[in-house]
């Protein structure tokens, strides 16, 4: 009894650190949003009120009616962000699937070559990207920003773990029936990958959506801009419009929060992938 009681109050203090935690995570994003209804001067007031004195839709009427490249910022980003994941999904899942039932030549060079990139930082290959794009005459170009974010070491990997754990049953019997590998990848091991799926969507979307060094190396035409190299532009040298890069932000979160919460169900399911044998 007393070993139950014990474990019921654990519980209690697990939750109770974790609503903690919660309320503090929130209460730069409530602050946030309640900046984007509040003009500039009572931003820069430094009143820490949470809830708007003069509250106004001024800043969202701003960004939408009278940013004559809001919009396109708005577009680019999510042309960016979708073939970006799209891309990574399927090049990511059949390279995975390559290196975990498939057997070519330099099988285990190209595994520990995709480790060997996982320990380089993305900021040392920003300049080699660079000169590459130059070269080719992809700068300030959506090709300039989609082909070097299409697949990802990281996800590879995952997907790769994934894939060693997926039952060889399942394969065999659709072998059985005639299917080839192409057959087997397409309409066996992608159906039931949807977890494993789900979670490398949420990630490539949020990381591609976010992304602010790429843009920024090879995006020179404030038509071509992203979001995030969008909203840098309404901080000046001696001024900076909080109050429209509050309310610029609020729109930036909601893409990124609808991914979550529509794939946020296999979260729980994709655990099984992040180990594994080898």
């Amino acid at each position: 009894m007393t070993n139950i009681s014990g474990l019921s109050w654990l519980k209690v203090l697990l939750y109770v650190l974790l609503t903690l935690y919660a309320i503090i995570t929130l209460i730069p994003f409530l602050w946030a949003l309640s900046a984007s209804f509040k003009p500039l001067t009572e931003i820069v007031s430094g009143e820490p009120n949470f809830l708007p004195k003069n509250f106004t839709l001024d800043n969202y009427r701003q960004i939408f009616l009278q940013e004559p490249l809001f919009w396109r910022w708005l577009l680019n980003s999510v042309v960016i962000a979708v073939s970006v994941t799209l891309l990574n999904l399927l090049l990511n899942s059949m390279a995975g699937y390559a290196l975990a039932r498939l057997r070519f030549v330099g099988k285990r060079f190209w595994f520990f070559l995709i480790l060997a990139v996982l320990a380089v930082p993305a900021q040392i290959t920003l300049i080699p990207t660079f000169l590459i794009l130059k070269a080719i005459g992809w700068l300030n170009s959506y090709q300039g920003m989609i082909v070097p974010s299409m697949v990802n070491a990281t996800f590879i990997f995952m997907m790769r773990q994934f894939f060693v754990n997926f039952p060889k049953e399942l394969e065999e019997a659709a072998q059985l029936d005639g299917l080839n590998t192409f057959g087997i990848f397409r309409h066996i091991v992608l159906p039931l990958a949807k977890p494993a799926l789900a979670a490398q969507a949420v990630f490539v979307f949020m990381g591609s959506w976010n992304n602010f060094l790429l843009p920024i190396v090879i995006l020179f035409d404030p038509e071509m801009f992203t979001l995030p190299l969008g909203l840098n532009t309404f901080k000046g040298q001696y001024i900076s419009y909080w109050n429209y890069i509050m309310a610029a932000s609020m729109v930036f979160t909601l893409p990124a929060l609808g991914i979550y919460a529509f794939f946020n169900r296999y979260f729980i399911q994709s655990v099984t992938f992040t180990g594994g044998k080898g």
